[in-house]
């Protein structure tokens, strides 16, 4: 385990070797499974403190059994099942290890053009699937995009994912505290528009891309407020139809009080960016990619590029195969934790639930 103590009350099964990381809803640490000798991460939660964990750890749960056998998405292998309810404090999940992640990759290596086009396929191929079946991940960011020895890429953490109920998905209150990382937030969610769409997780496709040839977060904003600035000093002021896809009266008068800005001309800027000069040196970047990445950051939700058209784009053709590009045979449909509000929601109810969530899913690997 790392320097800071940890106590995992797993099976015996498995052996905890160290922490690998470390967040607001849990503690993900390697482990080995002792009878195959096979190494697994093991994410510990304790969900029990709070509404928003408890929902958070159900829809993990669900998503991640349900998209388990994708290759680009995490493989989910188990989860714990509890002892009895009084002792059931803490959740496991027992996942597919992967040494890194995009953000320590992208901080630690120099990223050549042929691998933005494998990690960027591979995100999309993953998300084509996830979109497929009626869910918005939510929270894409390199952080959450795993990468092994091999280069594949695994989409992770479906704890702020929901299933959308038709094709867009009502806002919640206060959304902007808790959906996607700031830095690669889409720009409809903090200009609060009343529905929002799989077009969100496009956008953070786009951001990340654009990481990825700089070597540094294309919009670091310090407030959602910086963040908006940020974004518009790069693609201009909306005006005309990008301003009128903006449907809150209060948000769209907010933009046109802000100083016109002009959108910048990609091929230039990044080629000519400070930061991307500093690590990479002024080699040219692939104007196929800067494409793509264009349509991926397009204002307009509508006008955004899907994750199916974007697998179809020429900078991907190298791998693009639509008979390899699986979508799921099942919509999934809102439950009714998904139909109610946070208010109505007791976490003796969501223990329940929970509890009897695992013991179904577990029910059948019982010997």
């Amino acid at each position: 385990m790392s320097s800071r103590k940890v106590v995992f009350n797993i099976s015996r099964s498995y052996e905890t070797k160290q922490v690998l990381g470390e967040g607001a809803y849990g503690v993900v640490a390697s482990a080995v499974h002792k009878p195959t000798g096979l190494t697994v991460a093991i994410k510990k939660i304790e969900p029990f403190s709070k509404t928003i964990v408890c929902l958070r750890t159900i829809r993990e749960l669900h998503l991640l059994n349900f998209f388990r056998n994708h290759e680009n998405i995490i493989g989910f292998y188990d989860v714990q099942r509890p002892k009895d309810f009084e002792s059931f404090n803490e959740v496991y999940l027992i996942q597919e290890y992967m040494p890194t992640d995009l953000h320590k990759l992208n901080h630690s290596l120099d990223i050549l053009d042929k691998h933005i086009q494998y990690f960027i396929y591979q995100i999309l191929r993953g998300l084509k699937t996830i979109h497929s079946a009626n869910v918005i991940h939510r929270d894409l960011k390199p952080l959450n995009v795993l990468v092994n020895y091999n280069c594949d890429v695994k989409i992770c953490d479906f704890g702020l994912a929901r299933i959308m109920g038709s094709t867009m998905l009502p806002l919640e209150s206060k959304l902007t505290e808790y959906v996607a990382t700031r830095w690669y937030r889409a720009p409809e969610i903090m200009l609060l528009q009343s529905m929002y769409t799989t077009a969100v997780d496009l956008w953070s496709v786009g951001c990340m891309m654009a990481e990825l040839y700089l070597g540094y977060p294309l919009f670091p904003g310090k407030d959602y407020k910086h963040q908006l600035l940020l974004i518009f000093q790069y693609l201009g002021t909306p005006e005309g139809e990008d301003l009128e896809c903006v449907k809150l009266p209060r948000a769209r008068d907010y933009i046109q009080l802000l100083p016109r800005q002009r959108a910048v001309d990609v091929f230039l800027y990044f080629h000519n960016h400070p930061r991307r000069i500093q690590r990479f040196g002024t080699a040219t970047i692939n104007p196929l990619g800067l494409d793509l990445m264009t349509r991926l950051l397009t204002f307009d939700p509508e006008k955004r590029i899907t994750a199916s058209e974007a697998l179809k784009h020429p900078y991907l053709e190298q791998y693009h195969d639509p008979s390899d590009e699986p979508i799921t045979k099942v919509k999934l449909e809102p439950d009714y934790l998904d139909q109610k509000s946070k208010s109505d929601l007791s976490i003796d109810a969501l223990k329940t639930y929970l509890y009897d969530a695992i013991l179904e899913m577990t029910r059948s690997r019982l010997k």
